[in-house]
């Protein structure tokens, strides 16, 4: 019995609720699956797990034994980096993710100039705009937008960004321009949002917090199609400053309401702690903390020139 992958194949039948899952996680044969667990209980002479028609249980036993299981072979992946020479040179693969829009926009491009300068990286991007575990998927690096939760997590600020307002000039040449949170009761909005409807918006000045009701005219669930609508006239969309930054500087939509910008949220690059860190994960943090952080900065200074407050 090969004890390491037992061990692992326990893991991938808890963490997927059943043998049934392991066996496609893993790619094996279900009675191959079963075969291994049950080893491993003869071996340890101990119940592990209690099989019932619809999921996994561990035993008090199996849930010891799965903890002390997951540290064993973390610190086998981290002994087998050390001796193919990962801490030495930057090589192996990351995993990286972001949310949809900025990634796309700011961190795949920089991600593009990291491959090229360490050639012995790969790497995958996965794009999410909802919050992945790192650790239980095995995630190297997280471009996170928002204010974190006290978690162990290392997070290194890189910037910010707010949200803000804006429309086409045809349509203000029409329905005129809105000056306060209140004049948006006279205008069609547009807003993003997926089959929850959020209809507050925020908005706050010299310390100044307003909250108003929406009924959007049309609302879609990316900002690209927020802009999209924006830039056809059908009203004010309310986007990522980073989402806006293009079509405001191509003319295609105009800022509003800088004076009522919200607060701004933080841009970090979150990872897990490491004893030792691999040299390619701290290779990608100083390539791309400096550079992700200019974005930004070259991003808040487009709208500084459009009169609104140091945003990015």
């Amino acid at each position: 019995m090969d004890r390491f992958e037992a061990m692992r194949t326990l893991i991938a039948a808890v963490d997927g609720g059943s043998l049934s899952a392991a066996s496609r996680s893993l790619a094996v044969p279900l009675p191959t699956v079963s075969r291994r667990v049950s080893d491993l209980e003869a071996h340890l002479g101990s119940h592990l797990v209690i099989r019932t028609s619809r999921k996994l249980l561990l035993t008090e036993a199996g849930t010891a034994f799965v903890a002390s299981a997951r540290r064993v072979l973390e610190e086998l992946v981290e002994a087998e980096r050390a001796a193919s020479g990962e801490y030495r040179v930057p090589c192996g693969e990351l995993l990286l993710t972001a949310p949809i829009a900025f990634g796309a926009l700011n961190v795949a491009p920089i991600v593009h100039d990291f491959l090229r300068a360490y050639p012995e990286v790969t790497a995958r991007l996965a794009l999410f705009d909802g919050i992945i575990d790192l650790i239980d998927n095995h995630i190297d690096v997280a471009v996170r937008i928002g204010h974190l939760p006290d978690s162990a997590l290392v997070a290194r600020r890189v910037g910010e960004v707010r949200r803000v307002l804006c429309a086409s000039a045809d349509y203000l040449a029409q329905r005129g321009e809105p000056r306060t949170p209140a004049d948006l009761a006279d205008h069609d909005v547009i807003a993003v949002e997926g089959l929850q409807c959020y209809r507050e918006w925020n908005f706050a000045r010299h310390g100044e917090v307003r909250q108003i009701s929406i009924i959007p005219r049309f609302s879609v669930n990316t900002a690209e199609g927020a802009i999209g609508a924006a830039i056809a006239g059908l009203g004010i969309a309310r986007v990522m400053s980073y989402q806006a930054a293009a079509s405001i500087r191509a003319g295609t939509l105009v800022l509003l309401m800088s004076d009522w910008a919200p607060p701004p949220v933080p841009v970090q690059l979150v990872h897990a702690p490491h004893q030792q860190q691999p040299l390619k994960l701290r290779a990608f943090l100083d390539f791309v903390a400096p550079r992700l952080q200019e974005r930004l900065r070259l991003i808040g200074e487009q709208f500084r020139a459009y009169g609104s407050p140091a945003i990015a």
